[in-house]
């Protein structure tokens, strides 16, 4: 089965890549040269043991609690995995939402239900994909007594807003962290979970059911780049100029007649006043990502992109509504 992602495709790298959701002031310099150094003649030490370390000073929590993942994906395949073998049979996530979450759960046997609280294994992503906006995620989870995992997969590119939980409340979920996007090196796969307070045997079947390696040479230099306090501050200042960026790419679109929902991440979703004629964009080296299979039809999801790369967009747009004005006459 062929998952919906953005990016590249059979036509190989967009020009214009408005489909993921990477950082568009990246890659991270200091990110970037750590991968590029990597030592891939070798094997990474098998226990991962200064990456952890290193992962869990950053976040202020014991080391036991970092759990290493080849990717997001991975990681969700492997925790509704190990959900399902301790007996659970039911999963629950937002109606609109990331769409790796139900492959999972179909791949392994869950149900899906339409309460929380009836959930064995419940989702959740803040800033939400794809509206980037924040989930209303207190009650969920004051009301659950399953395995919650909080995707913040974009919380490092939340331009606005806060995360709608307190600390206290976030150590007793999963919290999923996807460092290559906000570095811009989403080519680099490499993901980790920070398990809550009261769940070391699940800590512990998830470590186990764990290949070998799951992180390679190159994955283990980015998410040690990503602690740095250089690369902190290089993400901080890309943020601001983010800022800048998104709020040109929205007025560009109203101004084109696009109705453009909300959001406080570097994305967000719009709806065309008119069905997009994607493949003359794509000949133009513009993409944009269909949010169809994140539950939201007739929308697209666009990431923030610079300056340039808006105007190709606007060209594009433009130069396909003439020409659909051609046809038409």
């Amino acid at each position: 089965m062929t998952h919906p992602h953005g990016g590249p495709d059979a036509m190989g790298v967009p020009r214009w890549d408005f489909s993921t959701n990477a950082n568009a002031c990246g890659p991270s310099p200091v990110a970037l040269a750590a991968v590029q150094q990597a030592d891939a003649a070798h094997y990474p030490d098998p226990q991962y043991t200064a990456l952890r370390e290193a992962l869990a000073a950053f976040h202020g929590v014991a080391r036991e609690r970092i759990v290493l993942a080849a990717s997001a994906s991975e990681f969700i395949a492997r925790i509704s995995a190990s959900v399902t073998h301790a007996g659970g049979q039911r999963a629950w996530w937002p109606a609109l939402a990331y769409g790796d979450y139900a492959h999972a759960a179909q791949a392994w046997g869950l149900r899906r239900v339409d309460e929380p609280a009836q959930a064995d294994l419940l989702w959740l992503c803040e800033p939400s994909s794809p509206l980037g906006n924040a989930e209303t995620m207190a009650q969920v989870v004051a009301e659950q007594c399953g395995v919650i995992v909080i995707d913040r997969a974009y919380e490092p590119l939340r331009l606005s807003g806060r995360c709608s939980l307190p600390d206290a409340v976030l150590d007793g979920v999963w919290q999923l962290w996807t460092p290559n996007k906000a570095l811009g090196l989403t080519g680099v796969r490499g993901a980790y979970a920070i398990a809550p307070l009261q769940s070391q045997a699940l800590a512990r079947a998830l470590e186990q059911m764990a290949p070998s390696w799951p992180l390679g040479a190159h994955g283990v230099a980015m998410l040690q780049a990503w602690v740095r306090a250089d690369t902190q501050h290089w993400l901080a200042q890309s943020l601001a100029c983010l800022r800048g960026w998104k709020a040109q790419q929205l007025a560009l679109l109203t101004g084109l007649g696009w109705t453009c929902l909300p959001s406080e991440a570097n994305y967000f979703c719009a709806r065309p006043p008119a069905a997009l004629d994607t493949p003359a964009l794509r000949a133009q080296g513009v993409k944009l990502r269909d949010t169809t299979s994140l539950g939201l039809p007739a929308h697209w999801r666009l990431g923030v992109m610079s300056p340039a790369a808006q105007a190709a967009l606007r060209d594009a747009l433009q130069s396909a509504t003439a020409r659909c004005a051609e046809l038409t006459a």
